[in-house]
């Protein structure tokens, strides 16, 4: 039925996918004031686990070009995520020797450029390397920016991290003197943009920026960007035989994943407004390579689905108790027995990737077919 249903929509043009797309869209936008009891998590906000699948929405998008397009194993992703947050609270925080007062608005696309170079940084002198030895690199990366923000006291603070992170300031009126962004904003009652909190409205410019970086992301895919990528990803040295400049395309791969990394970022210091080392450790850098191998290696919606059952799930064990103790503490018990379960029975992810190239292949085929049968 998958297999059906799979092919029913890639048969459907792209105007007629948005027209489903759209409603789905606008439930999403309800979900967060309006949220259904099965859905509902008792012990936390559900507008703010929303605002969190959100911003690992993102994460997971970032991770998924340079692991699941390009085929390259990054275990430090959390580096690019603790880039984009520390460029918007050293910019904003008062308690940044750097600080400038900027918005979080004119912060956005600094991170996003920052971040950016850091990948290219990272990618240069890196690239070279294959598999294990990659990984291994970034892994060190991502513990080298932590580290790096937990011993520059007279930059970052260290341990004790820069507060008052400048946020979005929209919305401000005599009921919210601060702004819908803010986190005093705890909903109300009334209409439905005044029963939305904080995390509401974080989790609708979650999905506003999701619904952008998807729309790049798909248009490099159907790129010679994107099939250069996953030629890489196939097998790299025919890629490179064939005379696809392999560096250059993992460069621009490497690069574009951090500058999403660094919106995401750059939104986790928004929402939180305190930026420190400990929300950057090595454990959230693999529960988002977890998101992406869950949700489906190079599938972008898949990996949001990965990113959804990774932040909703021990929220909604919180609730639930087992001889006195809460499901939601075993939450890496859970993740690691499902991703030992999904690799026996289905590698591929719960979404997996649909091989393009091959399907093109198999259109010209049959194409080539039909006229020759014409031709005789």
């Amino acid at each position: 039925m998958r297999q059906h249903l799979s092919a029913w929509w890639n048969a459907l043009s792209r105007p007629a996918q948005w027209a489903f797309a759209v409603p789905a869209i606008v439930a999403l936008v309800v979900l967060p004031v309006y949220p259904p009891p099965v859905l509902n998590t008792p012990d936390t906000n559900f507008g703010g686990v929303m605002a969190q699948f959100g911003i690992l929405a993102l994460v997971a998008i970032g991770l998924n070009v340079v692991v699941g397009q390009t085929g390259l194993l990054n275990l430090g992703y959390v580096g690019f995520y603790a880039v984009g947050a520390y460029s918007v609270a050293l910019l904003t925080s008062p308690n940044s020797p750097w600080n400038r007062g900027w918005s979080w608005w004119a912060c956005l696309p600094v991170a996003a450029i920052v971040t950016g170079v850091a990948g290219l940084l990272l990618g240069v002198p890196t690239l070279r390397l294959r598999g294990d030895y990659l990984a291994i690199v970034t892994l060190g990366f991502g513990e080298i920016v932590r580290l790096l923000a937990d011993n520059l006291d007279n930059v970052t603070r260290g341990s004790l991290g820069l507060e008052n992170v400048a946020y979005p300031h929209v919305g401000e009126s005599a009921t919210k003197p601060h702004g819908v962004f803010s986190s005093g904003n705890l909903g109300g009652h009334g209409g439905f943009f005044e029963r939305a909190n904080s995390g509401a409205w974080w989790f609708w410019l979650g999905i506003a920026l999701v619904v952008l970086v998807l729309l790049v992301v798909g248009n490099l895919e159907r790129s010679r960007v994107g099939r250069a990528w996953v030629a890489i990803r196939e097998d790299e040295d025919v890629a490179e035989i064939m005379g696809v400049p392999t560096f250059k395309f993992k460069l621009w791969s490497v690069a574009i994943g951090a500058m999403i990394g660094g919106v995401s970022g750059a939104m986790y210091a928004g929402q939180v407004q305190c930026v420190d080392p400990a929300g950057f450790d090595v454990i959230n850098s693999r529960l988002f390579l977890v998101a992406v191998v869950l949700g489906g290696q190079g599938n972008k919606l898949g990996v949001i689905v990965g990113a959804f059952v990774i932040v909703y799930l021990p929220n909604r064990l919180m609730s639930v108790e087992v001889g006195g103790q809460s499901l939601g503490d075993f939450k890496y018990l859970f993740f690691g027995l499902a991703l030992v379960v999904l690799m026996i029975f289905r590698p591929q992810g719960l979404l997996p990737a649909r091989q393009k190239l091959l399907a093109f292949g198999g259109k010209v085929r049959d194409m080539v077919g039909r006229k020759a049968e014409v031709g005789q």
